[in-house]
């Protein structure tokens, strides 16, 4: 597998923003929370497959069609939450660039269904035996 692309800075802003849960003042005092907003609809480092596939991996994290939203907050630091939020990002690419495999439907071979059908008679006599017992006089 090749390494994954390089993301251009033109297609990535970062902001950042206080960020929310417990951690007392450095929470509610320091925007060390990372929003990276990623220009879905003007990179070029992507096909229009594989915008579809990010499209359809981003989920509630795409702003209309163009932008997709990553928030980190995880971290103390701006730094951390920026790495987190590139790391994230670059994740959701790659995932992107792989194409899935084309599956073929194919037709069940003699040999699987004869094991099908003696499998169901198999089950059918064992549930059979389960049934109430006759006592032959």
């Amino acid at each position: 597998m090749s390494a994954p692309p390089e993301i251009p800075d033109a297609d990535v802003r970062i902001s950042f923003v206080r960020g929310t849960g417990p951690g007392g003042q450095n929470v509610n005092k320091v925007a060390t929370a990372a929003q990276l907003r990623f220009d879905l609809a003007g990179t070029a480092i992507l096909d229009e497959r594989a915008k579809a596939r990010l499209r359809a991996l981003a989920g509630h994290r795409l702003i209309g069609d163009a932008e997709i939203l990553i928030v980190a907050r995880n971290h103390r630091t701006q730094e951390g939450n920026r790495r987190e939020a590139l790391e994230r990002l670059q994740e959701l690419i790659v995932r992107a660039l792989h194409v899935p495999k084309v599956r073929r439907p194919t037709r069940p071979t003699r040999a699987s269904k004869e094991r099908r059908i003696a499998g169901k008679l198999h089950r059918q006599r064992h549930k059979r035996l389960r049934g109430a017992v006759r006592h032959d006089d």
